[in-house]
């Protein structure tokens, strides 16, 4: 059987997921009313209602993000809102809880978020036992290991495409937590890890001033796609439920025509997720909507750095170098593709990004609204592109239609038009008319033609339509277009009918988990979720960081992104440097923050601990 490949894709609002769909997504994911872990792009039920019934006219899917951690007394208007997303139609929910998994439920599809910290095969494949049907797997995986995981057990693996990098592990990131009370695994990340930090040596001194140390590069694997399919993932999924309108429909397009050549060149294995064929009115290009410059991470193992320190914020797209600063104005390479309105971004000589508006761009001279002192030679990204923004923005930029034959033909009555789309759904209308022949027993069938691919603002397109008269009748436009709108709003509540959607009703289960202690990294914040564990063999289980945090002494991060290796000091890969070594601790400081770092370089993982904690520091030497 051939594998339904996916593109996923983020939706805020309802605009922005009708907009996904139209740009060619094979399915969307969705905030509900509550616990989505972005508490700012809520929806709903009504809103998750009417973009489930336009996706599913595509066969596209919707599944709802309900991952974060949840509290006792969130649990039963958890299961209630459950039951009403059940009710509407949704494909699935994506969770990070396992109280979920003990509820009384309908029997709606799981997904484990990638909040649930799917790195390793066995956790994996218990997941998969006890009922989920997907999972969304750790941003931090290599090729090799996703393809491990695909072999120890036969749950879809969805995997990040393209979009914004959690430095951390995904649902351990525990910063906010420790600086403010604001939970990142409860909706509300406060983004430290984008703020500018010093770093600071064991002897006090300051190696780098006000950069942004924790900051990475936005990720990129969609020319990887071939062999991620290869290793065994079934969803690419693009990150960003609160980006812009831009963002999705540039990322969405841009990935569909990838995969769509991919499946094109290998027909007998793979096939597209969702109908439809999808037409655009502009060049789709990652770069041309916001992204910090981009990294494949570590998909094919750690081979460069992935910082990105001057900024957190977009840099956009490389228009070329600045040449001379000429009067009020800037000559720049490749400036004739600037347009008035732009905005521009360089890096200045303190090693921080700024930015310039365009006033007037003319000759590929550019006139700012502030004339800045730039160095020349110096690298200019475009990070806003006022001329694309407004094509992308324009509703029908990105056009998805569903193909079908129309075939029109008398009987006894009077004449019959009839329907099929791609999937082979059929509607027929029937028009009681009195059979008259043409003037002059001419034939008509042309203009019959012309009318009947009218198809204007329906979701169809009619490419190849046939007339079966055995006389030159004659039939009024009027009539002609009524039958048409008739038989294509049939074909919507056809379509809509026949979409079948999974479901499966989960089962208790009591298989081992792999582990028989938790600490606060499993993120158990209520008695269900324990109960959960414990019923799989857990014995000892640590509260959740929310509910027990100790100020001042705790871990509040684990990530494989490491700032020795950014250094290029790296004990593994730069031992040519390591007669330059670094006195530890080295120490994060943000004013009154400040954090002490911790280097596993076994399993090539950096910590980050409070100012207040004690831990000994390992040895430059790999085993």
């Amino acid at each position: 059987m051939k594998k339904k490949i996916e593109i996923l894709a983020p939706a805020k609002d309802l605009i922005q997921g009708i907009a996904a769909i139209n740009a060619g997504a094979d399915a969307v994911y969705i905030g509900a009313p509550l616990y989505g872990a972005r508490s700012n792009a809520t929806n709903s039920i009504e809103d998750v209602a009417e973009l489930v019934k336009y996706a599913h006219l595509f066969n596209a899917q919707v599944f709802v993000v309900i991952n974060t951690i949840l509290y006792d007394n969130e649990l039963e208007s958890c299961r209630q809102m459950i039951w009403k997303l059940y009710h509407i139609g949704v494909d699935a929910l994506i969770i990070q809880d396992m109280a979920i998994m003990e509820m009384e439920l309908p029997p709606i599809v799981l997904h484990a978020s990638t909040q649930a910290n799917n790195r390793d095969a066995d956790k994996i494949k218990f997941l998969a036992d006890a009922g989920m049907k997907r999972v969304v797997l750790a941003r931090e995986l290599n090729l090799h290991q996703i393809k491990e995981i695909s072999e120890a057990s036969d749950v879809e693996l969805e995997f990040f495409v393209t979009g914004a990098l959690c430095v951390s592990f995904s649902g351990n990131c525990y910063m906010s937590v420790a600086n403010g009370e604001r939970s990142a695994n409860r909706g509300s990340c406060a983004q430290n890890c984008r703020l500018p930090y010093n770093l600071i040596d064991g002897n006090g001194e300051t190696l780098i001033k006000n950069s942004h140390l924790l900051s990475i590069k936005d990720f990129d694997v969609s020319n990887q796609i071939p062999n991620l399919v290869e290793a065994g993932i079934v969803s690419f999924k693009i990150e960003g439920r609160l980006k812009d309108i831009v963002y999705v429909k540039n990322n969405v397009s841009y990935l569909r025509q990838k995969l769509d050549a991919f499946l094109a060149e290998n027909p007998e294995k793979y096939k597209k997720a969702s109908s439809g064929t999808c037409t655009y009115a502009f060049d789709s290009s990652l770069d041309r909507s916001f992204n910090r410059g981009y990294t494949d991470y570590f998909v094919n193992e750690r081979h460069q750095a992935i910082g990105s320190w001057e900024s957190p914020k977009s840099k956009g797209q490389y228009i070329g170098k600045l040449i001379k600063t000429v009067g009020n104005s800037y000559h720049i390479e490749n400036g004739e593709l600037l347009n008035n309105g732009d905005g521009l971004c360089f890096i200045n000589s303190e090693n921080e990004a700024e930015g310039i508006y365009v006033n007037k761009a003319e000759n590929g001279i550019v006139y700012p609204n502030v004339l800045k002192e730039i160095a020349d030679g110096t690298f200019i990204y475009r990070n806003n592109d006022a001329a694309f923004i407004k094509i992308v923005e324009r509703e029908d930029s990105a056009v998805r239609k569903i193909s079908t034959t129309l075939l029109l033909k008398e009987n006894e009555t009077g004449f019959e038009l009839i329907a099929t789309d791609e999937d082979g759904n059929v509607s027929s209308v029937n028009l009681v008319h009195p059979k008259e022949q043409t003037k002059n027993n001419e034939s008509i069938a042309e203009n019959f033609k012309v009318n009947l691919a009218k198809t204007g603002f329906t979701p169809y397109t009619a490419d190849e339509i046939t007339i079966e008269f055995f006389e030159n009748w004659f039939l009024p436009i009027s009539k002609i277009n009524e039958m048409r709108r008739t038989v294509f709003e049939q074909l919507s509540e056809i379509r809509l009918n026949n979409y079948v959607r999974k479901e499966h009703q989960m089962v208790k289960t009591s298989h081992p988990y792999p582990e028989t202690k938790l600490d606060f990294m499993y993120n158990v914040a209520n008695k269900t979720a324990r109960k959960f564990y414990e019923r799989h063999g857990v014995t000892e289980i640590e509260k959740a960081f929310e509910l027990q945090w100790d100020p001042g002494k705790s871990r509040v991060m684990t990530t494989k992104y490491c700032i020795k290796y950014e250094l290029e000091r790296c004990p593994k890969y730069h031992r040519e440097n390591m007669d330059k070594k670094l006195k530890e601790p080295l120490v994060l400081k943000q004013g009154e923050l400040e954090y002490k770092l911790k280097f596993n370089c076994k399993p090539c993982e950096m910590e980050i601990w409070e100012k207040d904690a004690e831990f000994e520091i390992e040895e430059d030497h790999i085993h």
